[in-house]
Parts: structure tokens; sequence; C-alpha cells
């Protein structure tokens, strides 16, 4: 093949940049050079027949000959490239959708359209990380009106595909976070899937918390699942628990995601957005959202929780679900485990109803299940409860379970980290208060949720009595390294655990 003046040879690098596409010039290059192209500029590649737009990279440490590019995994997966494959350059063309951008930034109301383009651009790779954290800056704080959040909610469900079922009724939940270890989807959607109601539960990842529900079963079964797939199990056993990532539900916000995990961002109004739009992009009818509220969880105040509700109502009225919002107690951590493996052992513990089992995690699954069987009419108002209980207790919710899981690709062990480290009670008294944040940062720094069998086990919750040398909690890191991390941590935070 013929190379011309604005292409290269492809030489693979092997560079792991997640799902960022970058591609690497050598600094002798002549087509930056001549092109105009710098450092961090985006830049359109083609390679055989397929396109796209990725980051420029200059490097100068002669990994990379005269005449030769590389590319990230991520950039070499996306274009099917090989090893020799010419790779053409152009400039990009200036990114309209960003005038957008900059006037949010200056309080200026953004409408429906405004949201569209904005959102078509980032779905098909226009802006650069910086303009993306412009966006998601802008629009962070109570920035966004409700108005704009509906808004931004459409724009979110248009950006990508959406399921459809040959069902009147598609149950799923969702809740806000900021309260660790709360992992009650897996037991909901087997209890609601056992009876007998289709909950086709599509998940994030971690954005700013030790695990996210797809982490935490990626740790059990697989999740990455293609809409065909998801199809297929949902048909054999009513539920899956899938990562929304792959079959590209509402993609603009898995981008979002990435940046807001980077900067620690998780705003109401893109949290509204991200939820509603992946709930109707999944064919979702009836929808129960649960708001803990506590002064170390992500929604603070009975103030802030009732704001909340009243947007999350007006907005999936527009996305024409049903939805009913539970306002609960976020004053400390539900269930023991911090962290994916360590989320999904409590997760088992309660669907094998073993006597030692979480029973605030019980109790919170079992609510939140017994809410959707009332809100899609199974049973009448007030019964729900106890007859999620019942399908929980007669071993029907673990059945269906390992069911979900084996019809996803098998079931797997979830596994503790390697290294192990108790921290101790330094008086006797009782637990009056546990910081949700603090503790989760902890386990954070432990590795999770990058290193699944990371994170923190809890043994005293509020209320819990206390003699000197008790052990609180266990940290436990893959790696040395991480454990020292986490314990120095610690040393600068005495006042995660509350002992009066």
């Amino acid at each position: 093949m013929k190379r011309n003046s604005n292409s290269l040879k492809l030489k693979r690098l092997h560079i792991d940049a997640q799902i960022e596409h970058i591609v690497f010039m050598p600094k002798d290059c002549p087509i930056h050079k001549s092109e105009g192209f710098s450092s961090l500029n985006r830049v359109k590649v083609r390679v055989n027949k397929k396109t796209l737009i990725a980051s420029l990279n200059i490097i100068d440490n002669g990994i990379l000959k005269e005449g030769e590019a590389g590319l990230s995994e991520s950039a070499w997966k996306a274009l099917n490239a090989r090893e020799g494959d010419l790779i053409r350059f152009s400039h990009c063309a200036p990114v309209d959708s960003m005038k957008y951008v900059r006037g949010k930034m200056y309080g200026k109301k953004l409408s429906e359209i405004n949201f569209k383009e904005i959102l078509q651009d980032v779905v098909e790779g226009r802006y650069s990380n910086v303009e993306l954290s412009a966006f998601i800056t802008a629009c962070a704080g109570d920035n966004l009106s409700l108005k704009e959040i509906t808004f931004l909610t459409r724009a979110m469900v248009g950006s990508g595909r959406t399921l459809t079922w040959n069902s009147k009724i598609v149950a799923d939940k969702h809740c806000v976070g900021g309260l660790p270890g709360n992992r009650t989807s897996p037991i909901v959607v087997a209890i609601v899937a056992a009876a007998g109601i289709k909950i086709p539960k599509t998940s994030s990842r971690a954005i700013t918390s030790p695990a996210g529900t797809a982490d935490t079963m990626e740790t059990l079964t697989y999740v990455e699942l293609d809409t065909a797939k998801i199809r297929k199990v949902i048909a054999a056993e009513n539920g899956c628990l899938s990562w929304g990532g792959t079959v590209k539900l509402s993609p603009a916000d898995e981008i979002l995601i990435r940046i807001e995990r980077a900067l620690d961002i998780d705003s109401y109004g893109q949290m509204i957005a991200s939820v509603l739009s992946k709930k109707s992009a999944a064919g979702s009818t009836h929808v129960v959202i649960d708001i803990p509220v506590g002064k170390t969880a992500k929604v603070r105040t009975k103030e802030d929780a009732e704001k909340l509700k009243y947007y999350f109502k007006v907005v999936a009225a527009s996305l024409n679900l049903k939805v009913k919002i539970l306002i609960t107690d976020g004053s400390q951590p539900i269930g023991r485990g911090v962290g994916p493996a360590l989320e999904a052992l409590d997760v088992l513990s309660v669907l094998k109803n073993e006597k030692g089992a979480p029973q605030d995690l019980k109790n919170r699954s079992v609510m939140i299940a017994g809410e959707i069987l009332e809100l899609v009419g199974k049973v009448r108002s007030g019964k729900g409860f106890a007859a999620a209980l019942l399908i929980l207790e007669n071993g029907s919710a673990y059945k269906k379970f390992e069911a979900i899981c084996l019809a996803q690709g098998g079931m797997k062990k979830p596994k503790p980290a390697r290294y192990k480290k108790a921290v101790r009670a330094n008086r006797d008294g009782v637990v009056k208060e546990i910081d949700n944040r603090l503790l989760a940062k902890v386990a954070k720094l432990a590795g999770a949720p990058k290193e699944p069998g990371a994170g923190v086990v809890l043994l005293c919750p509020v209320g819990t009595p206390l003699k000197k040398g008790d052990v609180l909690y266990y940290v436990y890191a893959q790696a040395s390294g991480e454990l020292h991390y986490a314990l120095d941590y610690l040393k600068q935070q005495p006042d995660i655990i509350t002992i009066r």
C-alpha cells in the first residue's frame, strides 16, 4: 500500500489508556510540523475504512522510528488495526457545540437542542478531556434548572440505543449512593425476578465510591453482556445484572462518568439525568429510587432529599416512567463489606439465608423489593415487604440468583484481597457515629474498586458496645504498599468511628 504525505505506518505499543483514544507520533515526524499539530491536539485518524478522533501525544524516546505511529489499545481495537497498517491524519472540524458550553459557564440557560448537539459531539469523540471537564463543571452544583435537567436527560436517552420488551411492566431500582456497602441490587433483582417480574438491571461501575453494582457483580459472574445476551437472559430468568457500558444505553453518560470519576464530581442534576436516561433507555416502566439521607451520605439533609425527590418525579414523568421515591436512613454503612468482592460476600450471605448475614442489608433489600412489587401491582399496598421476605427466606431468590449468574456465563467465587489488617478500638465505649465518606475513602485507598478484593469489612455498626482492643474493621489490600497507604491515612483520621 502506497503511503501518502499525511500517513504513517502503525506499530503496536501496547499502551493501556483505558477507554481514552490516543495517537502517538515521534517528535521528528514531519506530519505534525507541516500540519501544525501539537501535543494534546484532537486529530482525525483513519485506518482502512474506519475513523475516529484521538488526542495526539508526541514522544521522543526512540520507541517510534521515522515514518511510524502508535495507538493506545482502546484506539487500536476501535480501528481494528493491524501492525503495519497505514494510518492517515487530518484536522478535526471545530467543535461548534462548545459555544453552548461556554455560554453555560457564564450562566446561560441551554435548550434541548443545545444539549443534543453537545452530547452528539461527546459520543462522536469530538470533545477532549479538557472540554468534557468544562461541560461537567459548568453543569455541576446547582447550575442546572429543572427544565435543563429534563432536556439533558432526554438528550442522553437519544444519544444511544434503547431496549424494548414485549411486556407492559418492566421494573428497575436505583440508589443515589453515598452509603458504603449498600449493595441491595443483586438481592432485589433476584427477589423481583423470582416473583415473575422482568427486571433488566444495567448498572454503572463506581464513580466516586469503592464499588458500583457492576463492579460487585463482576466478582460473581460476567457483566459485559451485549443486547442479544441480555434479551436471552431476561427471556430465561426475568432478571439480569449487567454493565450498562457494553450495550451503549445512554453512551454519553458513560463518557461523562469517566470524567466525573477523575474530578470526584457527582452533582444532583447530572445524577438525575444519568439515572433516568439509563432506566428509560433500558425500557423500564416502573422504577423505585432510594435516597439515603445522612450528614456524611451523598444527600445530607431531608430538605435536599425532598427537592431531589420532586426533581426525579418531574423528569421521570416527562419520560413516561412511573417512579416511587424512598427517603431512607443514610447515617451509617449498610452490611459489612465495602469493596466489590467484600460486598459480594454479603450479598451471598443474605441470599443464602445464612445465620450471620447482615440484617440491615437484608431488611433494606426486602423493603425495596417489596416496594417494587407494590408499584407494579403484583401485591396490594402494604403487602410488599411480607411477599418479598417470603421469596427470600424460602430460597427462591437464591435459586433465581444462581440461575441468572449461570445464564450470564457462569458463577464465580468472590475472594478477599491478600493482605489484611485489623483496626482496633482505642477505648471502651459505644459506637455513636460512623463517617461514611471517610470509611469509603479508606476502602478506595486500599485499592477498591480497581482491586476487587480490596476494601473494608466493618464489624461495629452504630450502637455496638466495645472494649479497648476490639476490632472495629479490617482493611484488605492486594498489595502491601496499598495497605500501608490506607493505614497511613487512618493515622490522620481518628474520628472515622466515634466511640463514646
